[in-house]
């Protein structure tokens, strides 16, 4: 069996796996989510950008979520790495290339500071990165990545070709080794991370605006010199399980902007596209160190009284250059 083949087999057996689990709007997914490396080693960001973006095609203003295409607006995300080892880092290389011409594009517009965001989550929701990839002179993208578990990833390019419109391209990632199933951590509004506890106020909501509203603490005392992370004082990723539609959300206000305050409190607008099961990751920088904190939301219109607090011990907070 050739090396394609293999890879076509086992990414159908992923597939089959997470079906019943995964479905479209499901409440039943799993999560370790977090992107700076793994749980208390998150490396620094930390340049322009701008902010209020809403919950919706990969926070560009689409009405479509992103990351679901792997081409679209003549763009097309090529993975160069198709397959890696769990637990082995590894060198993850890819380039957006155009249709028609098959030229990797070389010229991108810059975006809350970078030319390319890179995000990593696996199918389950447990395993989270965001990385920001160096460009190589021909447009070859590549980073290191670690990804502890196996299964099936999905990996979305987050850009702005030059003269082009916004867009989030998503491609299928294989890791290999021994599986094993995880659930989807229960509903939150609290999460803690590396001695800092997160609170979330309000859920978004199928179809219409809703506020979400982070509060940063430290010891039971509230953080108010948050520092900018990517030109904002907190970014918010979500995937919606299932599917692992792509929302990109930036904050109200942005740093330097005469009334938006360093914290404690971050909101953002966002939009969920349908309703079902989310997992939110928020990303914020305190004492020149990036950390992520996870939650997971119900976009269904209801309060619950399961809502438990979730300490920051799973993989979902991971950010890397």
């Amino acid at each position: 069996m050739n090396t394609a083949l293999r890879i076509t087999v086992f990414t159908a057996a992923l597939a089959a796996t997470f079906g019943a689990a995964y479905g479209v709007g499901s409440v039943a997914p799993q999560s370790e989510g977090g992107a700076h490396g793994g749980h208390g080693g998150h490396g620094g960001h930390g340049e322009s950008g701008h902010a209020g973006h809403a919950m919706a095609g990969g926070g560009h203003g689409d009405a479509t979520p992103g990351g679901l295409e792997i081409s679209k607006n003549g763009y097309t995300l090529a993975l160069d790495t198709a397959r890696v080892k769990a637990g082995e880092k590894t060198n993850l290389s890819f380039s957006v290339v155009q249709d028609g011409t098959g030229r990797k594009v070389t010229a991108y517009q810059r975006e809350h500071g970078k030319e390319l965001h890179l995000i990593v989550a696996s199918r389950d929701l447990t395993v989270y990165r965001h990385l920001h990839p160096a460009r190589a002179a021909d447009g070859t993208w590549s980073t290191p990545v670690d990804l502890p578990t196996a299964g099936g990833y999905r990996v979305f390019a987050d850009f702005r070709p030059t003269g082009g419109e916004p867009l989030t391209l998503g491609a299928d990632l294989a890791v290999s080794g021994p599986y094993e199933p995880a659930q989807l951590p229960p509903r939150s509004t609290t999460a803690e991370v590396d001695g800092y506890e997160i609170r979330l106020d309000g859920r978004p909501v199928p179809g219409k605006p809703a506020e979400l509203t982070l509060t940063v603490t430290r010891d039971g005392r509230p953080v108010r010199d948050l520092q900018p992370y990517l030109g904002a004082y907190g970014h918010l990723v979500a995937l919606r399980s299932g599917d692992l539609a792509y929302l990109h959300v930036h904050p109200t206000g942005e740093p330097g902007d005469g009334t938006t305050e360093p914290g404690p409190k971050v909101s953002f607008t966002a939009t969920a596209p349908s309703a079902g099961a989310y997992r939110l990751f928020f990303d914020f920088q305190h004492d020149g160190t990036v950390r992520t904190a996870a939650f997971t939301v119900h976009a269904d219109g209801t309060t619950s009284a399961d809502e438990t607090p979730v300490s920051g011990h799973d993989d979902s907070g991971g950010h890397a250059h």
